[in-house]
């Protein structure tokens, strides 16, 4: 069975092996600068910046993640802006990414977030697919992820998820 939570500090090392998985199906592994220290530091130290939300099964622990951070849009204010949405190769096509991207709505949500934003890679069509699969408007230059307050609200998350994220 599959469990989305929050993530811990703990949990660090792993996200940080599907940062690095996630850059190299980018073709940019030399891109990732961030040290297991700014992570710690940047979000679980005195004043966290980011927040991020895991899947994984007992069996094979930790699987994906979906690693977010506060904005703010001077028209519209408060946001999120989903930084990563990762799912380890092998696990893929499970609804993982699903149950990460419902997390993240609804954090969106509990925040009073009235905009979620995200960009995928013009050339990465299985992200692209999915993202139209669940009613994302995506921008054709850079396909930017969008997702407006109202969309926000009827957005249908999978119910365990919702309850777990409000606590």
């Amino acid at each position: 069975m599959t469990t989305i939570r929050r993530g811990t500090e703990a949990d660090l090392p792993r996200v940080r092996e599907l940062i690095l998985e996630l850059a190299e199906y980018e073709r940019a592994p030399h891109e990732v600068t961030t040290t297991l220290e700014d992570m710690r530091r940047d979000g679980f130290g005195p004043q966290p910046i980011f927040g991020f939300f895991v899947a994984e099964t007992p069996e094979a622990g930790i699987l994906g993640i979906a690693l977010y951070y506060t904005a703010y849009s001077t028209w519209k204010g408060r946001m999120l802006y989903l930084e990563d949405l990762v799912v380890t190769e092998a696990a893929r096509g499970m609804g993982l990414g699903k149950l990460l991207f419902d997390a993240v709505v609804a954090e969106a949500r509990a925040t009073g977030a009235h905009r979620l934003k995200w960009q995928v890679l013009e050339w990465n069509e299985p992200a692209i697919g999915f993202y139209k699969r669940i009613g994302a408007n995506l921008d054709p230059e850079w396909h930017n992820g969008n997702m407006s307050a109202a969309e926000l609200q009827a957005y249908v998350c999978h119910p365990a998820v919702e309850a777990a994220v409000r606590g």
